[in-house]
């Protein structure tokens, strides 16, 4: 639609102008990248997410995947937050009492709000039961306690959704989902105490450390799910395919870098008897299949964001999107992985200076790969070909 398209372009004119130039010092600080943000809410898109039917322009989920390729290549910890935020807004709209709704839309689209995420915690396990709790006060509200890790987003963000677990829910003694509880959070809530912790190997921008919740009371306006409602079923194959996105970005921007320093500073290899190492054939072998592989990942997970659509619709089945989600995953982080990396063969010696930067790529998409196993994602794929077997809904299927 011509709307999308406009709304596409002028992000990516806020990207080249204001969010890309900071990339590297965002990185290089590790923290909440604030001045990056301030022109991601400038830029609008933020609002594109929220439906129509409040005011929003609810865009296909082709378009925010295209947005997030186009974040991922300025800045991928940018592109990670925002991630947070679509997916977070699409969901709430889905599962959230009426009044809840409005008050969100609102909030995006008058005060141009960005949500971050609190849901992870230290368990032994990755899907262990939630330890932080809800434990609901007499007002409608919730008084939490508990300690989140992996946090998105949140650091900085207007609003934190937070899960938690109200032992007092009914059912919940026998079925603890129907204990689950969401609210949203303002940072500055009495009690929240975010760490600034985060010290990964990449991703650093997206400062996704620890935040301890200690008598947190939550207001009962911005309880965000009624009891017992949760993501809906293709909530975690939209976070793969999200990731997939991202991932796509980091190899495109890796691309782009590298072919630069081949052409203005990197010296040809004799044996190519060329004056210029943009010219040597097997510089452009190279840069001609790192980038088919992108290129590959990347009509894949666009075509993920119409099956998403089609799923919504009830056009489609659930492992009808799976499977070629788990396909893009798999195939954007191979494609990312090896571009950052193969970069440095394309450029030379001289490329593996510090001050150059380039390892950002590389470590970028290393971290984010790492957010859940490829491996399981091959695995499945050549399960559900060999045998037929439907994917069940879970964490990451």
């Amino acid at each position: 639609m011509p709307e999308h398209r406009r709304l596409v372009a002028e992000l990516q004119s806020v990207l080249d102008a204001e969010i890309a130039p900071l990339a590297v010092e965002n990185d290089a600080r590790g923290r909440y990248p604030t001045a990056s943000i301030a022109a991601l809410k400038r830029s609008g898109f933020l609002k594109a997410v929220v439906p129509t039917a409040y005011g929003g322009l609810g865009v296909p989920h082709r378009v925010s995947l295209e947005a997030q390729v186009r974040l991922g290549a300025a800045d991928s910890a940018v592109a990670q937050i925002y991630k947070i935020h679509d997916e977070l807004i699409r969901e709430i709209f889905v599962y959230s009492p009426e009044e809840l709704r409005t008050r969100l839309a609102r909030a995006v689209l008058k005060e141009d709000a960005i949500l971050g995420l609190a849901v992870a915690e230290s368990g032994r396990k990755v899907d262990d039961p939630l330890a932080t709790t809800a434990l609901p006060r007499p007002d409608g509200g919730f008084l939490i306690n508990g300690r989140k890790i992996y946090t998105t987003g949140a650091a900085e963000a207007d609003l934190i959704a937070v899960w938690a677990f109200n032992p007092k829910a009914e059912g919940a003694a026998d079925n603890p989902l129907l204990g689950v509880q969401l609210n949203l959070v303002a940072p500055s809530t009495a009690g929240v105490d975010i760490h600034r912790d985060w010290d990964a190997l990449g991703q650093r921008a997206t400062d996704s450390g620890t935040i301890t919740f200690s008598n947190v009371e939550t207001d009962p306006a911005w309880r965000a799910n009624r009891p017992g409602e949760l993501a809906p079923l293709h909530a975690s194959l939209r976070y793969q395919a999200g990731f997939a996105a991202v991932l796509i970005g980091i190899g495109i921007a890796a691309i782009r870098a590298a072919s630069v320093f081949v052409g203005t500073q990197s010296r040809p290899w004799p044996s190519a008897g060329v004056d210029n190492a943009a010219e040597d054939p097997y510089v452009r072998r190279l840069v001609g299949e790192l980038t088919a592989d992108l290129a590959a990942a990347y009509a894949i997970t666009l075509t993920t964001g119409d099956l998403l659509d089609a799923y919504e619709h009830g056009e489609t089945d659930r492992t009808s999107v799976a499977i070629p989600i788990y396909a893009a995953k798999s195939a954007a982080s191979r494609a990312a992985i090896r571009a950052t990396s193969e970069i440095y063969a394309l450029m030379g010696t001289r490329a593996a200076a510090r001050s150059a930067g380039f390892d950002r790529f590389w470590r970028n998409a290393r971290t984010l790969s790492l957010h859940d196993p490829v491996d399981w994602k091959n695995a499945e794929i050549g399960r559900h070909a060999l045998t037929g077997w439907d994917p069940p809904p879970g964490l990451y299927q």
